[in-house]
């Protein structure tokens, strides 16, 4: 039955190791747990609109666990997913705030995006927009989204002010900032000597020593029941169908998802050498046909746009490459449903360490760029650049990639002219 079971997951006992897959998960788990107490903190302006902030935290979790298992059982891949945190941005502050819609119009978006997303990973459009990338632009976006996620880390540790910029130096000084540093140490040490499971051992230790810092808050009681979902499901708006702006939420949203996905897909399995020469990513229909269903069921459990966490790139440099980290994530998920409050008291100082760690090991993607064709060296230095300055995975993307359309057609232009003038000339001499 075991054995069977880690088939599923695309596990085999000649090629992977239980123990590396388990620890691997549990450091993703780890570094993904803050959406736990973030996502019901974005929702809370939300009250006003009588939308049920007390389910948030259940939904979110619910949410999370379906689309991991997706990513566990049918893609076979080492990717968490969850609520995107900049489509829950569009969902509260734009569709609800800014334009005055009800959180019933925005979930209705939400599912239709997640239908059109199904029918765009079943259909040729999936693949003729993951060729749209070249090469080089693929190993860019797995470097852009290192710096993105290393900055995420350091902006979590206190390190940096809320753009990305430095701190005063005194900010160093504080309880918070030193965990961080320690928890640089201690993974960089970890990792030279090549400890397995010294990321998760990383967090524990900084989380331990974080209690008599202050910095880590003990929990009054371990154990808590869930509220209900039932506010939350199936809360769908049909009667705006055919309102134009509802259709403008769900092309904005399926745009956003599509590359913010397939961002973290490519930069993912870049570290994990699933990019083949000719630049395609076996199973790639359905990593992102996990990622369109995810949506679906996240959004009758109430919940944003559902998509693949960046923060799977600290499993898989803990060394998860199946879907059994996958899984052991969705079970982690699970038992916070009732120990909420021991996952919750994990600090940031704890989990940003290891979102630089995995920022490093997605920087490594860099080599494979060739620098000696401007063409591809400039669109993916600015795809590099962009991702961390805009804190946007997409932003970088399509900047890098408008580029390289724009250069490459002022290339093609300019080898045409000259050869019309080699013509010219050969004729003149005839």
């Amino acid at each position: 039955m075991k054995t069977k079971l880690l088939s599923l997951v695309g596990f085999s006992p000649l090629r992977d190791n239980l123990k590396t897959e388990v620890l691997a998960g549990l450091t993703t788990f780890a570094t993904m747990s803050y959406i736990l107490a973030l996502l019901p903190a974005m929702f809370e302006p939300m009250a006003q609109y009588g939308f049920p902030t007390h389910t948030v935290f259940t939904a979110t979790a619910l949410a999370t666990i379906v689309g991991t298992l997706l990513m566990a059982f049918l893609a076979r891949k080492p990717f968490g997913q969850a609520p995107g945190l900049s489509l829950n941005v569009f969902f509260i502050e734009t569709v609800c705030i800014s334009m005055g819609y009800s959180w019933q119009f925005a979930l209705t978006a939400v599912l239709l995006e997640g239908v059109l997303f199904i029918l765009l990973c079943v259909s040729n459009m999936r693949q003729i927009i993951f060729e749209m990338v070249p090469l080089s632009l693929k190993y860019a976006i797995a470097a852009g989204i290192g710096f993105f996620i290393a900055m995420i880390g350091m902006k979590n540790s206190g390190l940096l002010a809320s753009g990305t910029i430095f701190n005063h130096i005194e900010t160093i000084t504080s309880p918070s900032s030193l965990l961080f540093i320690l928890g640089i140490i201690l993974t960089g040490m970890f990792t030279i000597i090549h400890l397995k499971g010294g990321l998760l051992l990383s967090i524990v230790i900084v989380t331990l020593v974080g209690i008599p810092m202050g910095v880590t808050q003990l929990p009054d009681t371990l154990f808590s029941l869930p509220e209900s979902p039932a506010p939350l499901f199936c809360q769908f708006s049909w009667a705006d169908l055919l309102s134009p702006d509802l259709w403008v939420c769900v092309l904005t949203m399926l745009f956003f998802d599509v590359f913010d996905s397939l961002g973290t897909i490519v930069g993912v399995m870049a570290t994990t050498g699933g990019i083949r020469k000719n630049g395609r990513i076996p199973h790639m229909q359905r990593i992102m046909l996990s990622d369109a269903i995810g949506t679906v069921t996240g959004a009758c459990l109430g919940c944003s746009t559902v998509t693949s966490y960046v923060e799977s790139a600290t499993g898989v440099a803990e060394g998860g490459r199946t879907g059994l980290t996958a899984l052991v994530v969705a079970l982690c998920f699970m038992l916070s449903l009732f120990f909420a409050p021991l996952f919750l008291a994990i600090p940031s100082a704890a989990t940003a360490p290891i979102m630089v760690m995995a920022g490093f090991y997605l920087f490594g993607s860099i080599r494979h760029i060739s620098i000696s064709r401007p063409k591809e060296t400039l669109p993916a230095f600015l795809c590099i650049l962009l991702m961390p300055i805009t804190g946007s995975i997409t932003d970088g993307i399509i900047f890098g990639l408008v580029t390289y359309i724009i250069l490459s057609f002022i290339e093609d232009w300019t080898a045409r002219l000259k050869g019309n003038q080699q013509t010219e000339n050969q004729e003149i001499k005839s």
